[in-house]
C-alpha cells in the first residue's frame, strides 16, 4: 500500500532494492519493485544510488550494461547541492543525538533527497527506518 497521498504510479525512489533485484533476490521490496516496473511506474534514482549500484558490478560488461539502463531513468538531484548537504547532515547529526546510529552517510542525502522532491522511498535498509525516526516526513515502503 503507498503512503497516504500517494499512488501506485507516483515516482519513487530506490536503493538496495536494486541490488538485490539484480541478484534475483524474493523479497518484498523487491516484489515490489517488479510490479512497479510491470506496470510502467517511473522509477527514480540518485546519484548516490547510481554510485551504488555501479560499484557493487562484478565486470565491465555488467557496469556498461547498468550503466545504460539508468541512463534512461530519472534522475533526482538536490534543488541545492550545498543545502541538501547541510539538511542531510543534520539528519545524521539528530540521530546521532538520539543515540541512532545510521550507517552510511549516503543514507541521509538519498533521505533528504527524496523529501525535498516528496517522493517515496522504497528501500531493504534500516538505516531509513532510523532517519525516519528523527525525520517522520520520509515517505518510506519496505
Amino acid at each position: 500500500m503507498p503512503a497516504p497521498g500517494t499512488s501506485d504510479l507516483e515516482p519513487r525512489r530506490y536503493t538496495s532494492v536494486w541490488i538485490d533485484f539484480f541478484r534475483a533476490s524474493d523479497t518484498p521490496p523487491v516484489r515490489r519493485l517488479k510490479e512497479l516496473l510491470q506496470a510502467g511506474a517511473d522509477i527514480c534514482v540518485t546519484p548516490q544510488i547510481l554510485q551504488e549500484i555501479l560499484q557493487g558490478t562484478r565486470d565491465e560488461g555488467q557496469f556498461d550494461k547498468y550503466l545504460r539502463y539508468f541512463a534512461s531513468q530519472p534522475v533526482l538531484r538536490p534543488r541545492d547541492a550545498v543545502g541538501c548537504a547541510v539538511a542531510a547532515a543534520r539528519l545524521y547529526f539528530d540521530c546521532r543525538r538520539r543515540g541512532i546510529t545510521v550507517r552510511s552517510s549516503n543514507d541521509c542525502l538519498i533521505a533528504q533527497i527524496a523529501m525535498e522532491h516528496d517522493v517515496a522511498l522504497l528501500h531493504d535498509d534500516t538505516d531509513f527506518e532510523h532517519i525516519a525516526k528523527v525525520a517522520p516526513e520520509l515517505r518510506q515502503r519496505r
